[in-house]
């Protein structure tokens, strides 16, 4: 996730009838939650703070680090994940089959889901949030995830107003066909992107739906206040089963994050959304109290460094490999306080694909050198690094300025705003190097897919893309595309195989070179229940509002 992923209606409706059994599929779930926790507390309210005030609720548009699980907690789409985890489950689907060859995808709705304004869910409702997600006129930042739906290129283009592939069987059926095999789909289909809302409210308020939210999640908005506060109540007539625990989420904004950590050790708030404040960090772990708060969990993220293999002398290969080794990856996890661990591969370690035998590109500063005299540069060379301005990153950059330094790379820092960041990375002749901190990857879901297509595939290689390598590679895409098309779950392991080829042949190529994949670090009151995996949950990026509770509910 960057701070910031395609037949006709009435033929798909006829063919259904026609289908043998479904080659795969998921048996119906009742509701009941696997992943409620026993001992929860029903009842109570906590406090949030964020230093930003939220700029969209509406589930096509938001898509950064604050509003993803608020819209998490007031949607629901056909797909979700268990608590904490990257495990998929059914979400508003009580079940789904998929066909043999993968492409059709066929979803059975539960019945009594009902939107925040009390009118139930149908099917329609279902096809309609597809259709306007990746209407261009929505301008949603995910409708590119929906591109292997059949119709998607014609909406896309403005040619037309709906997707031919996605039907409504009936007000409990949806199908929908892909114009090819994607083993990813019903991760996209957990995405908030994905989520069900009714048309009437999205008329109602047009541009403003975003401020005034209607869903089917477990919270509903009562209030917004703009740059103090958005105060979320408990959905009464929520459709799972016991959950969510508390009765209303203060979310305070406008909030600097140490003054968010003075106000949790004073027992004020409960979770500080930003996280903890670099600079307080080491105090925080060194004090036992603090540092009993304090929540710590992996992610689905890599820092690395981009090379702009279009641009002299990036292009030749040699010089991208000697940049890879002369990387101190370690010095640089200190410098964050070993916050993370080194990356030797675009995969964090968590992810499915994840190669575990690989080295990866051992630290060799001679050696290094000795690739640059004989790729043709002796001397070295002169060449510009791009980073975000903000802290901890230029102290990074200079650390790995300082390493270039070493094997001869004299790069000259351009510390500038995040936009301006992006800007330069997306224009294929302009930064030569981009150290990615405060804009790396954090997947959007978890599949070993997500690390490649917006990123070293061709597709993101374009003018305003997140491809900073301008690294493409046709037949990798193809070998991409071979991985995406097994659909079948028994072959999930051959999957990872071929996507771990994927990655070992691009750190080959070694248009990046992977720094770190950092750890995730918050806190909480010391009244806040609930497994420690929900404030670092890996899907409901940063908090799981649903699940989590106070303990001292009388």
């Amino acid at each position: 996730m960057k701070t910031w992923l395609k037949t006709s209606a009435a033929a798909s409706a006829i063919g259904l009838g026609l289908l043998t059994a479904p080659a795969f599929a998921q048996s119906a779930d009742s509701g009941a939650d696997s992943g409620a926790d026993g001992g929860a507390k029903d009842g109570g309210s906590i406090v949030i703070t964020y230093k930003d005030d939220v700029a969209t609720l509406d589930p096509a548009i938001g898509y950064d680090w604050q509003n993803w699980s608020m819209i998490k907690s007031l949607f629901d789409g056909m797909m979700g994940y268990e608590p904490g985890t990257t495990t998929l489950r059914p979400d508003l689907a009580e079940s789904y089959d998929i066909s043999e060859d993968g492409k059709t995808f066929t979803f059975h709705l539960r019945s009594g889901v009902k939107f925040h304004n009390g009118r139930e869910m149908t099917a329609d409702d279902v096809k309609y949030s597809l259709d306007r997600v990746t209407n261009p006129k929505t301008q949603s930042p995910g409708a590119g995830f929906f591109g292997s739906i059949s119709g998607y290129d014609e909406v896309a283009a403005g040619k037309a107003e709906t997707l031919s592939g996605v039907s409504v069987v009936d007000p409990h059926t949806v199908r929908i066909e892909l114009s090819r095999p994607d083993a990813t789909f019903l991760h996209v289909m957990a995405l908030n992107f994905a989520s069900v809302v009714p048309k009437e409210a999205v008329e109602q308020y047009g541009a403003d739906f975003g401020k005034h939210p209607v869903g089917t999640g477990a919270f509903k908005l009562a209030e917004w206040t703009l740059g103090q506060r958005l105060v979320f109540e408990k959905n009464k007539d929520y459709w799972r089963k016991g959950v969510p625990h508390l009765d209303q989420i203060t979310f305070e904004v406008g909030q600097e994050p140490i003054v968010a950590l003075l106000r949790l050790q004073r027992g004020e708030v409960d979770v500080p959304g930003d996280g903890i404040p670099p600079a307080k960090f080491l105090e925080v772990m060194n004090n036992p109290e603090t540092k009993a708060q304090v929540v710590e969990g992996g992610q689905l993220h890599t820092g690395y460094i981009t090379m702009n293999v279009t641009m002299k002398p990036f292009d030749k290969k040699a010089v991208r490999q000697a940049v890879n080794m002369a990387i101190n990856k370690e010095r640089i996890v200190k410098i964050i306080n070993n916050r993370a661990v080194p990356a030797n591969q675009p995969l964090p370690p968590s992810m499915p694909g994840y190669d575990k035998a690989y080295k990866g590109y051992a630290y060799d500063p001679q050696k290094a050198k000795a690739m640059l005299a004989e790729a043709g540069f002796p001397n070295g060379f002169e060449t510009e690094l791009y980073a975000m301005n903000t802290d901890p990153n230029p102290r990074i950059a200079q650390a790995i300025q300082q390493d270039l330094a070493a094997i001869g790379i004299r790069a000259e820092l351009k510390a500038l705003a995040q936009a301006n960041v992006i800007e330069a990375g997306g224009q294929k002749d302009q930064a030569p190097m981009i150290w990615s901190g405060g804009m790396a990857w954090i997947a959007d879901f978890p599949d070993p897919s997500n690390f490649y297509g917006p990123i070293l595939g061709c597709a993101g290689a374009t003018e305003g893309g997140w491809n900073w390598s301008w690294y493409c590679n046709e037949a990798l895409d193809k070998e991409a595309a071979e991985a995406d098309s097994i659909v079948d779950p028994a072959k999930a392991d051959e999957r990872s195989r071929m996507w771990s080829d994927v990655y070992g042949k691009i750190m080959e190529d070694a248009p990046w070179a992977p720094v770190f994949n950092e750890q995730r670090f918050t806190m909480k009151s010391k009244r806040m229940g609930g497994d420690d995996s929900l404030y670092v949950d890996p899907v409901a990026i940063p908090v799981n509002y649903d699940y989590v509770y106070v303990t001292d509910v009388q």
